[in-house]
């Protein structure tokens, strides 16, 4: 294309953004989806709103490293600046090829964000960022680099830039302006810097090798020592303020060979193979502590079947009970608190709302439960997937310094769900099998975000990502830290890239040397329906990998039953009942005692219901000890009767009450014989039950028909509630729908605005709506529909939201106007009376 054939340079952010297509313009508002947040009502506005300080730091925090640093080099660049002038400076002058191929994306990417724009003659970046990246005393830049001679010189006295100029070698001028082009021009020749430099003495050089690569500030006394007053002379020390010299930015681009970083970072840490296991391996480890997590929330909501822990006034679990929730699962704390906050997000636990406030299952649990096992697994990691709650704080401190508590607030971090994905993403770009160490994980995942504000994000970041890797490991996402076959169809990723003949390891901790240079293909989060699609396979798979259920166990002369494997639910569940849970892992012991056989009989079993389940279950003979135990306590059973009287005691034999009131351990309860067979007590019925039962007899409570109760530990669950949403990082994503009609509003609203009107008609303002009486704009519309001119009016709406239009009237009647809308590009009516005004348009307007 010629010169003359080329279209004409932006010269605004908005004249750039005018000359893109929808589709470069869509993936600009998907990038950045809080330009659309409300939808612009022109792309002048869009490009107001790309400028914004908070939008350009947003933008800035989601750049890769090199693209940041391309955006740092461009803030210290001319502005504008040539494409050749920031390659020099990204590349240096021995171009580094790397830079070179890496440089024209890392450019592309930061127009397509609207950070950067303008041709390759003429780059500029917006003057926010530039604001945010370029150096200055207080916010010191990334590349070390200080002010310029220009800005170093400025309020310099004329007759102090004239010595310089004199002892650097170059004549004398007229005027400041003048001399400090010449001293720049000077600093930026290569051979003359070179020429100048050789005459350095060899303690002045090593001053500027150490300001070199920053920060450039420096102290000097009173009466600088003859190596700092030889670079003073020649302004290759410049003062900034009383005692403060600077390295002006000139000389250290050419003490650094033009680079404007000390260590450019084109191409992304590869994430390498530590380990490799054969996948049949990593599936099968994955599907086992899948079990388990089944297991382990079963278990934590079954000890809150009959109401949790109470809820702090604060909100969340106090310190106690989260130790209590770890003991009972046999778990540290941290993990503890990683399953309370997991059954939390899947909406399996919630508070109760009742006064005494407390956390229990809620009917969803009971859903749950029901569901396969492999469709259980589904939803928790679905959940996991996409949860803000963040377990990992779970005892740290807040802003407040408030300890942080599960299920507490404050331990919502929007980044979570961004992190869990990408380092998932990241495993899923290995070879099927391969487990990376964490150090390369979280070195890629700070070069795929370097900049996060400060210090503490950055460490938070790092920590996201840690908890990632061991959620997905404890969840059986992952298997011996490679991912597997269900989590790989979790993130809906294709099949992972197969190791080639050479890279076969000979033992499972061998390194895979040849999967070093992979840089696996970004993988994109999932819609919620995709994601539904997704995590229904991820099932499938995990399916036939789980172990199969049992229907017995083994009975031991000891008073214990093994489980070789998991149990099906009714035998698990009456076992539950009948015996308690010794030892759990790969098979679970269970021990019978008098309190859990009693147990069983208070659930209204019956000796001989006891005795034909175990021996329908067992696969070993009932053991004789067993069966004498469950014929002890069931003949003690419900011998003596507690009711109300408060209470009361009766017993067909009257020693055993004798024995009762001579035994001192039953002073407490106020017992006193009120007949032969009947003592009244002081306590309530569920007191004397108690006291009863600790001085070793086996009481039953009765109606007030005199039969026995059956006492049954009813679940308490909470009113329907809903799984916590996630707390979004930003606005969401636009979807394909809305992105198509935000687009279409702007292009409309562009239209309107840049539409040319007839001088003397419209305001010169930009954006500005036509301002005309009822009568002229009544007039000017009969007018339109003769001539079957197009008018540019203003209006607002019921809502109060005011656009620019171009329309073509085609009938005016009754209050309203019947017009073909260019901008709409569809017939529409208006009421008169919300028209601002009208205009006529230019007769070459298009």
């Amino acid at each position: 294309m010629s010169t003359e054939d080329r279209p004409p340079a932006p010269r605004s952010l908005a004249e750039a953004l005018r000359a893109r297509g929808d589709a470069a313009l869509g993936a600009l508002l998907r990038s950045r989806p809080d330009l659309i947040t409300p939808v612009p009502t022109d792309l002048t506005q869009l490009a107001t709103r790309a400028g914004t300080r908070a939008s350009v730091v947003r933008a800035l925090e989601r750049l890769d490293r090199f693209a940041l640093q391309t955006a740092e080099a461009l803030a210290v660049a001319a502005d504008p600046a040539t494409y050749d002038e920031l390659l020099g400076l990204m590349a240096g002058d021995d171009a580094d090829p790397a830079v070179v191929a890496a440089l024209p994306h890392a450019v592309d990417l930061l127009r397509q964000q609207a950070l950067v724009w303008g041709d390759d003659d003429r780059l500029r970046l917006v003057r926010t960022a530039r604001e945010l990246l370029a150096p200055s005393p207080q916010h010191p830049s990334p590349t070390g680099l200080g002010p310029t001679v220009q800005e170093a010189t400025a309020g310099m006295s004329p007759g102090r830039i004239q010595e310089i100029v004199a002892a650097a070698g170059l004549a004398s001028t007229h005027d400041s302006v003048s001399a400090v082009t010449a001293l720049a021009g000077l600093f930026t020749d290569r051979a003359r810097m070179a020429a100048l430099l050789a005459d350095a003495p060899a303690d002045s050089v090593e001053v500027l090798e150490r300001l070199v690569w920053g920060p450039p500030y420096g102290q000097v006394t009173a009466d600088p020592a003859p190596r700092l007053r030889w670079l003073l002379d020649r302004g290759l020390l410049l003062p900034t303020a009383p005692g403060t010299v600077v390295l002006p930015r000139e000389v250290a681009l050419h003490l650094r060979r033009g680079l404007a970083h000390r260590a450019p970072e084109p191409v992304p840490p590869v994430v390498e193979t530590a380990a490799v296991h054969r996948p049949q391996v990593v599936d099968s480890a994955a599907a086992g502590q899948a079990y388990t997590a089944l297991a382990t929330v079963e278990e934590l909501l079954k000890d809150w079947d009959e109401g949790g822990p109470a809820v702090l006034r604060a909100g969340g679990l106090s310190v106690r009970d989260l130790k209590r929730t770890a003991v009972a699962l046999d778990v540290p704390e941290p993990a503890a608190a990683f399953w309370v906050e997991l059954a939390y997000a899947a909406g399996l636990i919630a508070s109760d709302g009742e006064a005494d406030e407390r956390y229990a299952a809620t009917p969803a649990y009971d859903e749950w439960l029901e569901q396969p096992p492999a469709e259980r697994w589904s939803r928790l990691v679905t959940a996991w997937l996409s949860a803000t709650r963040t377990a990992g704080l779970v005892g740290g401190r807040d802003a407040k310094d408030r300890t942080l508590s599960a299920l507490g607030p404050g331990l919502d971090r929007s980044a979570a769900p961004e992190v869990r994905h990408r380092v998932l993403a990241l495993l899923a770009g290995l070879p099927e099998g391969a487990a990376p160490a964490a150090g390369p994980v979280l070195a890629r995942l700070r070069w795929e975000r370097p900049l996060r504000g400060d210090r503490r994000e950055d460490d938070l970041r790092g920590r996201l990502a840690e908890w990632a890797l061991s959620e997905a490991e404890l969840l059986g996402v992952t298997g011996r830290g490679a991912l597997s076959a269900q989590g790989r169809a979790l993130l809906g990723a294709p099949a992972a890239p197969a190791p080639g003949p050479e890279a076969e390891p000979s033992g499972p901790g061998d390194k895979l040397p040849v999967h070093h240079h992979h840089r696996p293909a970004p993988l994109t989060a999932l819609s919620p329906a995709e994601q539904a699609v997704a995590s229904a396979a991820a099932a499938r798979l995990l399916a036939p990998l789980l172990p199969e259920p049992l229907d017995h166990v083994l009975l031991q002369a000891d008073l214990t039953a093994v489980a070789p494997g998991p149990l099906r639910r009714p035998l698990a569940d009456m076992l539950g009942v009948l015996a308690d849970v010794e030892s759990k892992g790969g098979a679970t012991v269970y021990r019978f005692t008098p309190g859990s056989v009693r147990r069983a009989l208070d659930a209204g079993q019956a000796a001989s219901d006891l005795h034909a389940f175990l021996a329908a279950h067992s696969r070993t003979p009932v053991p004789q000890p067993l069966a004498y135990l469950i014929d002890d306590v069931a003949r003690r059973h419900g011998h003596l009767r507690v009711g109300a009287a408060s209470a009361y005691v009766r017993c067909d034999d009257d020693a055993v009450l004798s024995e009762i009131l001579a035994d001192k351990r039953a002073a407490g309860l106020g017992l006193r014989r009120l007949a032969p067979t009947v003592l009244a007590a002081q306590s309530d019925p569920a007191g004397l039950l108690e006291g009863l039962r600790a001085m070793g007899f086996a009481p039953a409570a009765e109606s007030a028909e005199g039969d026995v109760l059956i006492t049954r530990a009813l679940a308490h669950r909470t009113p329907p509630r809903f799984a916590p949403e996630p707390v979004p990082d930003g606005p969401p994503v636009p979807d394909d729908t809305l992105l198509a009609a935000a687009l279409r509003a702007i292009r409309a609203g562009d239209l309107a605005s840049t539409t040319p009107r007839k001088p003397g008609t419209a305001p010169a303002g930009n954006g500005e709506l036509p301002r005309t009486g009822a009568a002229e704009t009544l007039a000017t519309m009969q007018a339109a529909v003769l001539t079957g001119e197009a008018l540019w009016i203003g209006y607002v709406n019921a809502e109060g939201a005011a656009s620019q239009r171009v329309i073509a009237p085609i009938r005016v009647e009754g209050g309203f106007v019947t017009a073909y809308d260019h901008t709409a590009d569809e017939v529409r009516t208006y009421p008169l009376h919300r028209i601002t005004g009208v205009a006529e348009l230019a007769d070459d307007a298009g």
